[in-house]
């Protein structure tokens, strides 16, 4: 018999998980049709269902937010990691990690503004999703970093201080950006931020190619 309640068990929290991912979902495509500001009524509407079904699956409007944030982590990081991937040197990683930050707030500026001002959030967090965002997105740099910092065969100590720096960076530039345009097109404002944060990390991380040319006789 406990066999059998184990596997109902399991079904039903397959069952769920599934249903919260799609009530996720839809609270994301709420949140892109009406907004940073979108309401309980929004996500219930377009996920076709009451908001006492929402709240079957999510206690209260805090954990709705937080499985939203998780989604967004999942998706952001993922894209970071790509692109970062995909460059051939050290200044080609941090200029398309840096473009692949700024690509989701341009393509998705509702869904960042819910994220970084929590307007569902009627409770007391557990943690801070938010920082645990950049944080991810910190460690993502520090370890491109420090598989640099190797293969120059320099001591890689420094690379977490110097990845979450250049993160922080990045993120209150773009938040300014968003805030506050003033024309500034996403491919300047990555071109500019590359640029700043290699002048910083070409000193430290790409290999030291000195060439020392002999003075004329």
């Amino acid at each position: 018999m406990k066999a059998v309640r184990d596997k109902r068990t399991s079904r039903w929290d397959a069952h769920r998980r599934a249903r919260r991912a799609e009530l996720t979902d839809a609270a994301i495509a709420a949140i892109r049709a009406h907004g940073a500001g979108v309401g309980m009524d929004e996500v219930a509407a377009g996920a076709c269902t009451s908001k006492t079904v929402v709240y079957r699956h999510f206690t209260d409007r805090t954990q709705l937010y937080v499985a939203v944030c998780e989604r967004v982590a999942e998706v952001l990081v993922a894209q970071i990691r790509a692109a970062m991937a995909g460059g051939e040197s050290p200044r080609a990683k941090t200029a398309a990690g840096i473009a692949a930050y700024l690509r989701l707030i341009e393509n998705d500026p509702e869904v960042y503004r819910f994220v970084v001002h929590r307007p569902l959030v009627d409770s007391a967090l557990d943690g801070d999703p938010v920082a645990d965002l950049v944080s991810l997105i910190g460690d993502e740099a520090a370890a491109v970093i420090a598989a640099q910092l190797r293969r120059a065969g320099s001591d890689t100590g420094a690379a977490v201080s110097w990845g979450h720096g250049i993160v922080g960076l990045v993120r209150a530039a773009a938040d300014n950006w968003l805030a506050r345009p003033t024309g500034t097109t996403r491919d300047e404002l990555a071109a500019q931020l590359t640029d700043l944060a290699w002048s910083g990390l070409s000193g430290v991380v790409a290999p030291h190619q000195a060439s020392h040319k002999e003075e004329p006789a």
